[in-house]
């Protein structure tokens, strides 16, 4: 199968398991912005592009637990380190790059340690989406529909974590530099929230 085969089946199997249906736009914001970071240096695009419409199989419903005691000990990531390889073959990908897809997928949390350039670059790219505007509304969007966000205070707190915590882990230099915008964006926000807020409960 061509490359454009395969990875039009991938896009195609995301597209319908994505869940709920605005998950969606992550993935292909996430491989622009990984091989945005790559700044032209060499790395497999296919094992980037598998990696970055696949890494969140485990978060969509249908994939996760619904039950809130089984959500909140699952394991995201090691779901699609198991479920991806099949899914991979089932699209066509060639086989002989799964298990690099596979292991940028193991490593794109921010604890993670990427042991390829195609992982860091995912990674960084992942952590970029968690700070400025778009984590903005990927986060709040999950506020009445999340167990962990019953209310808006605690999209706020999972916000001001992302925002002390996140930029400081970012490895690639190409990354820090896109972080220095979204990291102003999210400051502004979150001070606006206090400001208006007022010390009352959100």
């Amino acid at each position: 199968m061509s490359p454009s085969g395969y990875r039009k089946a991938i896009v195609d199997y995301v597209r319908a398991q994505a869940k709920p249906p605005d998950k969606f736009s992550h993935q292909p914001r996430l491989y622009r912005l990984a091989t945005r970071l790559a700044e032209g240096n060499p790395h497999d695009d296919d094992v980037l592009y598998a990696a970055a419409w696949l890494h969140d199989l485990g978060v969509f419903i249908g994939h996760r637990p619904e039950d809130p005691v089984a959500l909140a000990g699952w394991d995201n990531v090691a779901y699609a380190v198991v479920q991806v390889p099949s899914i991979l073959k089932q699209c066509g990908f060639p086989e002989e790059k799964i298990p690099a897809a596979v292991e940028a997928i193991r490593t794109h949390r921010p604890s993670g340690k990427p042991t390829t350039f195609e992982g860091r670059l995912l990674r960084d790219a992942d952590i970029l989406e968690q700070l400025g505007a778009i984590a903005v509304l990927r986060t709040v969007s999950k506020v009445g529909r999340d167990t962990r966000f019953v209310r808006y205070a605690d999209a706020v707190q999972v916000l001001r974590r992302n925002f002390e915590q996140l930029p400081a882990q970012l490895v690639l230099a190409s990354a820090r530099r896109l972080a220095q915008p979204r990291v102003e964006a999210m400051k502004a926000f979150l001070d606006a929230v206090e400001a208006e807020a007022d010390s009352n409960e959100l």
